[in-house]
């Protein structure tokens, strides 16, 4: 019998039913994903891309009630890695999110930093290593962001590592969370992107336990993120070859790392992103109904 993970809340996203984009002719419509994600044994989803699901907050709450669900965050993507200069165009989109994500009664807004190398094409936009002035503008950045967040719309920020940004390996996480402020910034970790770029789910965890805020459950083909690696692979590409697989087929182990979140001692949302863009619309409910009832294998 696996143990009562009782401060566990799983949830699962758009993402796991290969959304990744507002509108895109390739994803199944957002009244299928809701019906979907509900069937599958899900009550806890993300907002996804901003403009996939309803904006207006009354017509929402009543499509997610209609199926017994509840939001736990939305996301937004930022580059204050770039400095001042970029602040005005990232507080009108974190605003529109915050201000939707905030009326559906959650309390995370999910961050995600910026892209160093473009998702389709593979062209480098920017080095993959910020200098001191751009590691300084990203954490002085989040730090604001986490403050105006937390000042005006009630909610707590959790950064995001992401394989292609600048925070991604373990030193980067690792220097990324020794700069910043645990009251204003704390950390998404998706087990998934961090096994991608080489990081430790549970030494995280154990490590860095206080400024853990949010999970993302998600794993890796060993073998195809070894071929991913050698070959220079973007990562659009790479989630194409399936480098994110369906658990418990990849890595890390997903029971040892809720077992460590759950010895933290406090409420955690684990939402289950299973990146498959694009992918058929059949695809996704039996994974997610698997994955579901495998995590309740492992007491989640």
């Amino acid at each position: 019998m696996a143990p009562a993970l009782d401060r566990i809340r799983v949830g699962s996203a758009p993402d796991s039913w290969g959304v990744w984009f507002p509108d895109d002719p390739r994803q199944v419509p957002w009244q299928r994903f809701l019906d979907e994600v509900a069937e599958a044994g899900y009550s806890w989803i993300e907002l996804g891309p901003y403009g996939y699901l309803p904006t207006d907050p009354a017509r929402l709450t009543d499509e997610l009630a209609r199926r017994e669900l509840k939001v736990s965050a939305g996301t937004v993507f930022t580059g204050l890695h770039r400095g001042p200069s970029v602040w005005e165009s990232t507080w009108e989109h974190v605003g529109q999110v915050a201000a939707l994500t905030r009326a559906m009664g959650a309390r995370h807004l999910v961050v995600i930093p910026s892209f160093w190398r473009d998702d389709k094409t593979a062209e480098i936009l920017e080095p993959p290593e910020l200098t001191g002035e751009q590691w300084a503008h990203l954490t002085k950045g989040m730090e604001r962001l986490g403050h105006e967040v937390k000042e005006t719309y009630g909610l707590d920020i959790v950064v995001h590592p992401h394989a292609d940004t600048h925070i991604d390996t373990e030193a980067h996480v690792e220097r990324f969370l020794d700069s910043t402020d645990s009251d204003l910034v704390n950390l998404c970790l998706d087990t998934g992107h961090y096994a991608y770029c080489g990081g430790d789910s549970v030494k995280l965890i154990e490590t860095y336990g206080e400024r853990i805020g949010y999970l993302h459950l998600k794993q890796v083909d060993p073998e195809i993120l070894a071929d991913v690696v050698a070959g220079g692979v973007p990562f659009g590409p790479a989630v194409q070859r399936g480098v994110m697989c369906e658990p418990p087929s990849g890595v890390p182990e997903l029971e040892p790392v809720l077992v460590a979140a759950q010895r933290l001692g406090v409420d955690l949302f684990a939402i289950v992103e299973q990146d498959m863009y694009p992918c058929p619309p059949d695809k996704p409910l039996p994974i997610a109904t698997r994955t579901r009832r495998f995590l309740r294998s492992c007491g989640a």
